[in-house]
């Protein structure tokens, strides 16, 4: 018998999902990747709508986020935010910052969590770092707040280990006491790509499927 299938001797699961394997889609021909020496303005070249973290086994996907031809307009992105003087502000923000295209994913896993990630992609890595991401990303709570997410903090407990190398990375978590559900959310700079996941959950959002998301998601920009 497989240790596994031996009562008392299986290892518990950690509630980390079962996501398919992860392939990178291929490049044009004759494309650096974002990070190659010679890449200066750290362009994705790849189809944006293929660097998408796919679904787990067993979640049901949120067709609405697959927008047109699975470009996503701005107004459904920015409905992630509830207070209309921000989603102003951000929106403009999207708009003087040359936003070129949003992709985005979302699914509901069986527990009931529901996972939203957006792709925003921008002319180069200077434009996110210096006019989009920081601005929209503080340390200690985000500039613009998400529906259905009160107070929120830096998330001290994200291991460090979990890196992904020049992917810089943001997160944050719902303190309590927060409403019917809890929201995680984080924020991930890639070259020319910004990119934000976000997961609530009714009760309490787990760490670890979330992590795991964030590191998946980060791997396939990277």
């Amino acid at each position: 018998m497989e240790r596994t299938d031996v009562p008392g001797l299986a290892t518990q699961s950690d509630g980390r999902w079962d996501f398919p394997r992860l392939v990178k889609p291929p490049l044009p021909s004759g494309s650096p990747g974002p990070f190659a020496v010679g890449n200066a303005i750290g362009a994705h070249h790849a189809d944006l709508r293929a660097l998408l973290l796919p679904a787990p086994e067993g979640a049901t996907e949120d067709r609405a986020l697959r927008g047109s031809d699975g470009w996503l307009a701005a107004k459904d992105y920015l409905a992630e935010y509830p207070v209309k003087e921000e989603r102003d502000e951000l929106g403009q923000k999207l708009v003087d910052s040359g936003l070129r295209h949003i992709a985005a994913r979302g699914w509901t896993t069986p527990d009931g969590t529901r996972t939203r990630i957006y792709l925003l992609r921008f002319d180069t890595a200077n434009v996110v770092a210096t006019e989009f991401a920081s601005d929209a990303v503080a340390f200690t709570t985000p500039t613009y707040q998400i529906r259905d997410a009160a107070e929120v903090v830096y998330d001290e407990d994200f291991p460090e280990a979990a890196a992904v190398t020049r992917i810089a990375r943001t997160a944050y978590v719902e303190t309590k006491p927060y409403g019917a559900e809890q929201v995680r959310q984080a924020y991930l700079s890639a070259g020319d790509v910004f990119a934000v996941i976000l997961q609530s959950r009714k009760g309490t959002a787990e760490p670890v499927p979330f992590q795991q998301t964030v590191v998946l998601q980060s791997q396939l920009l990277g």
